[in-house]
C-alpha cells in the first residue's frame, strides 16, 4: 500500500514524529474499534502495532511502573482485601 495509506514507516520517524502518531492511534483506536469497517480496523491495529514495536525497538530499557506489573497489580487487590 502507499505510504500516503499506511503512513510513514515508523522506522523513519523522528523520536517526536513516532510519539506524536502513538499519541493520536490511541486517541482513536476505541472509535476505530466500535465504529470502523473491518478493513479499518485491521489497517489501525496493523499501524498500532508497528508504531508500537518501533517504540519498544528504540527504548528497551524504558522504565515499567511497579504498579503496571504483574506484581503491582496484585498488591493492589491484596491491599484492598
Amino acid at each position: 500500500m502507499a505510504e500516503q495509506d499506511r503512513g510513514v514507516p515508523p522506522e523513519r520517524l523522528e523520536d517526536m514524529q513516532l510519539l506524536k502518531e502513538l499519541e493520536a492511534i490511541h486517541r482513536t483506536r476505541h472509535e476505530t474499534l466500535l465504529y470502523g469497517s473491518d478493513d479499518a480496523l485491521r489497517t489501525h491495529t496493523s499501524r498500532m502495532s508497528a508504531l508500537e514495536a518501533e517504540y519498544v525497538r528504540r527504548h528497551p530499557q524504558r522504565a515499567a511502573s511497579r504498579s503496571r506489573t504483574r506484581e503491582g497489580a496484585r498488591a493492589r487487590t491484596c491491599d484492598g482485601a
